[in-house]
């Protein structure tokens, strides 16, 4: 109990220290925010019901440009798409640095290709492009690996009979299969145990990442980092990727053919041996490892999150379903295999799928940027090294740009003759120099398993449309959707 009290008041003489010192200051003329607390932050200010709501509550008050102290760290705040497009595609080299997830950064420390800056991340960009799009391009077309899995993924829902099923796993199963072909050159069974294993942590790490107490681990990581909690346990789940993820290069090194790389590791190490002299090389087993664990996680994650999104809205929306039956009968029919060249032909079903992924606002907050020098922006000064959270979901829902912007809506990327019509504020991938590496491999999923499911099976709920609940069980990071059951019933 002593103990217990002397921490207690350790921790109270500290604050108050910190409160007598004023406020927090920054470098440079940042734009207006609330006004903040040393340590604390704008942590007052803040909505008990997340980052995101307290966020576009602010943006209400200060406009699309503000300034939110996380903690003791000033964070910038970028809202609607005008001001989104204007720094992350006008001054897209200013803008292009990387920021830190306080949750993950203890794994990822700025190695990997995602939270990767400066010359290690243009030369780990580089190079995973090059590679995905030739193992895209090689023998079995991306295009060919999607449909493979996608025939795979109807044998196991006929296998179901039209039985209640939670579709998590399935989703997860087919998208994790195809990054790991052009990662792994392997795909695994739905049963192997492993494979079981690394969709059960990637479903609950997500969920973990985009939890409240990793919001509020953000706005004082340094502090909790000290104590248990949500970020240990992630940090525990990433690092038994990392080992699985280990293993598999080991099992590249054994066998690789110089001659014939199978995939990205093989290539990765092929271009780790050509550098092995040079010291200052990017290309060795940490990046490796870490850029493996990027490519999987969000490879698997974002898509599958994207399905059960889109299978619940059409659970909930069964008239949209109907038209998209109606479509797929009248362009592909029933006996031959979903192909990329049908999009083009099929308007309706690549809105309610550009529609889906808009509601659905899978990363509402963006991954945080930082500006990589002292920046003028809109007549302020954001010193080098800020971060930046570009506010996706504020694009996503701007009603200049959306006619019902709160509302599942897929006439909102079809024109008046019905053909489909591009939106600026359609930016579910982000946008700029660090758009997403997957978003051509993501598209081609979507689209090819959405249409695979709907050409073969009704869908069906034991929830009338009406009461279906489309709010969000996680909202932060990522926004989870909440668990349902469907029956996948073939024609």
């Amino acid at each position: 109990m002593e103990l217990s009290a002397l921490l207690l008041l350790a921790l109270l003489t500290g604050l108050l220290l910190l409160l007598a010192r004023g406020h927090p200051k920054a470098k440079g003329r940042l734009p207006p925010g609330p006004r903040p607390l040393p340590f604390l932050g704008n942590l007052l200010q803040m909505d008990r019901r997340g980052l995101l709501r307290s966020f576009l509550k602010m943006q209400e008050k200060y406009g699309t440009v503000f300034t939110v102290y996380l903690g003791p760290r000033p964070v910038v705040m970028l809202c609607g798409t005008d001001t989104i497009r204007e720094a992350l595609v006008d001054q897209a080299e200013d803008f292009s640095g990387r920021g830190p997830i306080a949750v993950v950064d203890p794994v990822f420390q700025g190695y990997g290709v995602v939270f990767a800056n400066g010359e290690r991340w243009k030369a780990l960009r580089r190079f995973s492009l090059a590679t995905m799009r030739d193992f895209g391009m090689g023998k079995r077309t991306v295009e060919e690996r999607i449909q493979e899995e996608a025939q795979c993924l109807v044998e196991a829902l006929r296998e179901s009979q039209g039985a209640l099923l939670d579709p998590t796993f399935f989703f997860h199963a087919i998208t994790a299969n195809i990054i790991c072909s052009i990662l792994f050159g392997e795909r695994f069974a739905y049963k192997d145990p492993e494979f079981l294993r690394l969709l059960d942590i990637f479903y609950q790490s997500f969920a973990l990442i985009s939890s409240f107490s990793s919001q509020v681990f953000e706005l004082f990581s340094g502090f909790l980092k000290y104590f248990p909690g949500t970020h240990r346990q992630i940090y525990q789940m990433l690092q038994e990727m990392n080992v699985f993820i280990g293993k598999k290069v080991e099992e590249h090194r054994q066998t690789l053919d110089p001659n014939a790389p199978r995939d990205v590791i093989d290539t990765y190490l092929l271009r780790m041996d050509k550098e092995k002299s040079n010291p200052s090389s990017e290309f060795h087993h940490r990046n490796l490892i870490l850029t493996g664990l990027s490519l999987f996680f969000a490879g698997t994650e974002t898509t599958s999150t994207t399905l059960r999104y889109g299978f619940l809205l059409m659970l909930k929306y069964p008239h949209v379903t109907e038209k998209v039956h109606k479509e797929i009968e009248r362009v592909i029919g029933p006996h031959r295999a979903p192909a990329l060249d049908d999009r083009a032909k099929m308007p309706y079903t690549d809105a309610v799928i550009h529609e889906i992924q808009r509601f659905a606002d899978l990363l509402p907050m963006s991954v945080p940027h930082v500006v990589t020098k002292d920046t003028h922006f809109r007549g302020y000064i954001i010193p080098k090294g800020t971060e930046v959270f570009p506010i996706l979901s504020s694009a996503l829902h701007d009603s200049r740009y959306f006619e019902k912007p709160d509302a599942f809506h897929p006439e909102h990327f079809l024109d008046a003759n019905g053909a489909l019509k591009k939106n600026e504020a359609f930016i579910p991938f982000s946008i700029g120099k660090r758009i997403c590496l997957g978003e051509g491999i993501a598209r081609s999923e979507l689209f090819l398993f959405f249409t695979t499911i709907l050409q073969n099976f009704s869908l069906a709920s034991p929830v009338a449309p009406e009461d279906i609940d489309l709010t969000p069980r996680e909202c932060g990071v990522g926004k989870v959707p909440p668990v349902y059951q469907i029956r996948f019933v073939p024609h």
